[in-house]
This record gives structure tokens, sequence and C-alpha cells, in this order.
């Protein structure tokens, strides 16, 4: 019952996103300094729950709740950045030719990034390491197709 109420507010998020994102961001500056902090932030605790998964550091799983829990929330915020007129960074051009496949993929990202979160309430170091796979799965397509190397 949690999950299905979490993807309903990832999903108002998503729906809610591209209405918020030319009224927030007074320049294009602005948006790519969100969406980067945001992804920036992802990153840094998707490698944190990477590295207990890959063995390189003990297994904490009160940690790994912490950072899935941010990873969740992290996950509905970077999507607004990417309105009209919001290009620049490492983003490909496909994302604003692409709007529909480039929402899809965030969508598939953000139901990941909830079932990490779900996962990890588990402490179950195995059923992490398979839903942290498939997470890390979406961002990796994503980076392959929206953002430049």
């Amino acid at each position: 019952m949690k999950a299905l109420i979490s993807l309903g507010v990832v999903a108002a998020f998503a729906a809610a996103a591209p209405l918020t994102a030319s009224a927030q961001f007074a320049k294009k500056e602005d948006a790519l300094k969100y969406r980067q902090s945001a992804l920036q932030l992802t990153g840094q605790h998707m490698g944190r729950i990477g590295a207990m998964m890959k063995g390189d550091i003990a297994f904490n799983a009160a940690e790994v709740q912490k950072s899935a829990n941010v990873i969740a929330t992290l996950s509905t915020l970077p999507w607004e950045a990417f309105g009209p007129d919001t290009d620049g960074g490492k983003a490909k051009p496909a994302i604003w030719k692409e709007t529909d496949k480039f929402k899809a993929a965030s969508e598939r990202y953000m139901k990941a990034a909830v079932e990490l979160n779900t996962a990890a309430k588990s402490g179950n170091l195995e059923q992490i390491r398979k839903v942290f796979g498939a997470t890390q799965q979406t961002c990796r397509a994503c980076h392959d197709d929206y953002r430049e190397r």
C-alpha cells in the first residue's frame, strides 16, 4: 500500500513538473544549476549504496535506508528544470526533441527509486542488490540517451 501511495506521489510530481518549470526559474542558469545539484546528490547516494553492493565497504542497512530515502526524494526534483529554453550542461538536445521519451525515462527512474527505497527498508542485502541494479539500469539508460560524455 505504501508503495502505491509513493508511486502516486511520484506521478503527481512528474505531471506537475512541466507546469512549474518556467515560473520557478528566472534564468536558464538557475534551471541548469538546480538539476545538476539534484543529480549530483543522487549520484553521491547511489555511489554510497553501490560501494556496499560491491563489497567495497561493509553493508550497513541503516545507511542504505538513508541513502535510498534521499534518492527517492531527489528522483522527483530535476525534471522540472528541463523546461523549454533550459538546454546546457551535459544535457543532449534530444531531451527537448524527444520530450515524451525523456518523460517516460524519468518516470521509469522515479518508479525504480521508490522501489529501491522500499527494498532498503527491508534491510535484506540480496533484495536491495537486485533492486539497486535495476535502478542503476534506469540511470544508465537515460545517461546513454540524454547525457553528453
